[in-house]
């Protein structure tokens, strides 16, 4: 009734016309991701800025750093304990040259993800 989509999971019978099911929600916390995620960067390729979403499932340090094919660190867009849920950062590239960059995601749990993005200018 409020627009509010929600994932139901387990056994739900297939739906048909005028039957009624019973069935109960978990408590389950949609805003908290059950992994650590990088997600895709949109738009990509991209001039100058590209927006990087990843999501934190538990509490614990992480930095989200960007690298040139060289393996040269050229920027830093997130280095700090942070809360589970998910972000989005900004990375304004206006001052590199166009080329191939990887954007890298680790935490102190372990957790490393790469992904390439591509500058055109």
């Amino acid at each position: 009734k409020d627009g509010q989509m929600i994932d139901l999971f387990g056994d739900i019978p297939e739906f048909s016309n005028l039957e009624i099911h019973m069935i109960s929600l978990t408590d389950v916390d949609p805003s908290i991701p059950s992994e650590f995620i990088l997600e895709s960067a949109y738009p990509n390729p991209f001039n100058p800025s590209t927006t990087i979403s990843y999501g934190v499932s538990e509490a614990t340090h992480m930095n989200v750093s960007v690298y040139n094919i060289q393996g040269q660190q050229v920027g830093i867009l997130y280095d700090g304990f942070t809360e589970p849920g998910y972000y989005q950062k900004t990375w304004n590239a206006s001052e590199l040259s166009s080329g191939i960059y990887i954007v890298r995601m680790s935490t102190d749990t372990g957790f490393i993800s790469n992904q390439k993005v591509v500058l055109v200018k």
